[in-house]
């Protein structure tokens, strides 16, 4: 089965805030947040207060661009719901919906992980009558069959972030895609000024063989190309850690007991990266250069850290959560007779290089919950109601 990142269910695992991937030991499997629900729910779109996406211009009318004037339904159906970075998904598309004042009824499904709920869901959304439906489609193609069907009954469908396999115009309306490749360009790029082209590197990734690893790694070894003498050792294309803080635990410390010099580590889920402090601890060893996707328990640790291990070197790209807004505003606009955004592609971006502060230093914000996303695009009470605080 095709996998995502995010399917991590927050632990309490790792160094500070009593070492606790979701807030202060509270892990987001324990609260309720917007994207918590087990089955569907439903909710007007203005409730959600809204936030600037930076993502789309208002028309003449006050209104979004993307927002028309016939009246819809929009359905957001989740392949898995139930961690932070899901939760803050959620809160993003519904504020975003909160925006076109055409958008009468929010519905959320959560598959829960589960291949036949989520197509299940999808089919469910398609007899209440929905009029467009955006698909986080974690299953990757084993749903493609459910969101074609969608398609044909003619409910405007929109899958994001996770390929489906098939065709827009045939098999769903569009597909909003990001390229993995470009977050991993970016590591290697900040890798080869972090060690000065030499060194050893660590490569953490999720399940077997899901396609946003594969393609990290791809992006990261294009650009470590010009240094030679830097390598990624260990297991390649990475070492398997199904983003959970657990087994990403378990891998930090047999690699530290089998490698004395690692001089970097990169990963795509950040905040699991956490739970593996205490190993570095428990080893002696001192926490190496780290390029990952940005985290506010991560980076609070490495505001705290950084004063007795100087040499631990931060470099984020953006979480990304807000990528929802961009299949809301596609799907809102092709149902509404809205003008339809230009790019379905959305880019890659830094968040966070302590070596540069650019575009932006570490940040942690001890306001926030320790499993809060300073990229998103959520005022903070709207990402604290997301999350369930």
């Amino acid at each position: 089965m095709h996998m995502t990142r995010k399917r991590l269910v927050t632990a309490a695992i790792g160094l500070s805030c009593a070492a606790a991937v979701s807030a202060c030991g509270s892990s987001s499997n324990s609260s309720s947040g917007s994207a918590s629900s087990a089955g569907s729910s439903s909710s007007t779109a203005g409730a959600s207060p809204a936030a600037s996406t930076g993502t789309s211009s208002a028309s003449s009318s006050g209104r979004p661009s993307w927002c028309g004037s016939k009246k819809i339904t929009l359905a957001l159906a989740d392949g898995f719901g139930d961690n932070n970075w899901r939760k803050v998904t959620t809160g993003e598309a519904r504020a975003e919906a909160a925006l076109c004042p055409s958008v009468t009824k929010f519905v959320y499904t959560d598959g829960q992980g589960n291949t036949q709920k989520a197509i299940s869901d999808i089919h469910g959304l398609v007899a209440q009558g929905v009029n467009a439906m955006v698909v986080f489609p974690d299953a990757g193609q084993a749903v493609l069959p459910a969101i074609r069907q969608a398609y044909k009954a003619g409910v405007v469908t929109v899958p994001y972030r996770v390929f489906p396999g098939g065709q827009a115009g045939v098999d769903y309306n569009y597909y909003i895609s990001t390229q993995f490749q470009q977050a991993g360009q970016l590591w290697g790029q900040w890798l080869d000024k972090a060690l000065h082209c030499q060194g050893n590197v660590i490569n953490l990734g999720g399940p077997p063989a899901n396609s946003q690893s594969l393609a990290e790694y791809q992006g990261m070894k294009a650009a470590l190309a010009s240094c030679p003498n830097i390598h990624i050792i260990g297991q390649t294309p990475y070492y398997v850690t199904n983003w959970d803080p657990a087994q990403t635990q378990k891998v930090v410390t047999a690699v530290l007991a089998k490698y004395p010099k690692i001089d970097a580590i990169t990963t795509d889920f950040g905040a699991a990266l956490a739970s593996s402090f205490g190993a570095f601890q428990q080893a002696g060893r001192k926490i190496p250069a780290v390029a990952t996707e940005d985290s506010n328990l991560l980076s609070c640790d490495r505001e705290k850290l950084v004063k007795s291990d100087p040499q631990f070197q931060l470099f984020t790209v953006d979480s990304q959560n807000w990528m929802v807004r961009t299949a809301v505003d596609f799907a809102v606009a092709k149902a509404s007779g809205g003008t339809v955004p230009s790019s379905p592609v959305v880019p890659q971006k830094a968040f966070e290089d302590s070596l540069s502060n650019q575009p932006h230093g570490v940040e942690c914000d001890p306001s926030m919950p320790s499993d809060a996303f300073l990229s998103s695009h959520l005022s903070h009470a709207a990402q604290r109601s997301a999350l369930g605080e």
